[in-house]
């Protein structure tokens, strides 16, 4: 099986600058509708909005709903400051900002890896703007030696601080850990995402702090819909039973053969359950 087609972020006339305090994120804004899907993505170098999720927001904007793709601070296409930590609070309150550029108040959270951990933050410390989550095999819920022990983890380490520094070769070796099958890796975007990676201080990843928040799952007060792959070299899965145990309001969907991105992996059984999951919750 053929990983989906993605399209350049050149295709679409749907990307621009928002202002967000003292910085600017770049976002795609796709569809229309009431309901507002803010799309999170994870920490992986060059990582953007645009290359994690552009098939699935491609469906739900079909579907009527209006879809955020925001780089988030330190990724993609927007600022990337080295005057300040990377902190959930410091990219949190930089989306949150740019949101409010935007004139949207509430929204539902899509995120996966470090964006899951900081949508379970936002989720945490102003549930007055989440209306609901989405999360793929978040991050933030164990202690930082746990994940250092994950294969992927220590891959991206070797990645970013090899001896021969960033290398197209090692983006590759990393994003193969990525899927579970391999024909599965979009050596298209990892292409791009070298590019924007090479941009990158690594001050943004040195300075990179996700808390860990399992004992704070039960501030949860909206709905919660996880997805896990049984698969995931990044993520622990035993962090989809801590979700089950301990947010209220939770469901959790694991899927054999997957690794870290369900959204990639299994994009239809993904977009099904999110489309279901925002109709009906």
């Amino acid at each position: 099986m053929n990983a989906p087609a993605t399209i350049s972020e050149e295709a679409l006339p749907t990307g621009r600058y928002v202002q967000a305090g003292d910085v600017r994120l770049h976002l795609h804004d796709v569809g229309q509708g009431d309901r507002v899907v803010v799309f999170l993505h994870g920490s992986g170098p060059g990582a953007s909005g645009w290359s994690n999720f552009d098939a699935n927001a491609r469906v739900l904007a079909a579907a009527g709903f209006r879809c955020l793709l925001p780089d988030l601070l330190g990724w993609g296409r927007s600022d990337k400051p080295t005057d300040r930590p990377y902190t959930m609070e410091v990219i949190g309150t930089a989306l949150l900002a740019a949101l409010d550029t935007l004139g949207v108040r509430e929204v539902t959270l899509v995120g996966n890896s470090m964006g899951g951990a900081l949508a379970i933050w936002l989720a945490r410390h102003h549930a007055q703007r989440v209306e609901a989550l989405v999360l793929m095999a978040p991050g933030g819920l164990e202690d930082r030696e746990t994940y250092m022990g994950m294969k992927g983890i220590r891959s991206l380490a070797r990645c970013l601080y090899g001896p021969e520094g960033l290398t197209r070769e090692g983006m590759h070796l990393l994003f193969g850990k990525q899927v579970f099958d391999s024909a599965l890796t979009p050596h298209d975007v990892i292409d791009l995402r070298y590019e924007v990676a090479r941009t990158q201080p690594l001050h943004v990843f040195q300075s990179l702090a996700v808390p860990n928040q399992a004992d704070h799952l039960g501030e949860i007060t909206c709905p919660v819909l996880t997805l896990w792959g049984m698969d995931d070299q990044f993520c622990p899965v035993s962090g989809a039973r801590t979700i089950a145990e301990r947010v209220p309001r939770g469901r959790v969907v694991l899927l054999g053969r997957c690794g870290h991105w369900v959204m990639v992996e299994h994009q239809a059984v993904f977009d099904r359950y999110l489309l279901d999951f925002l109709r009906h919750g």
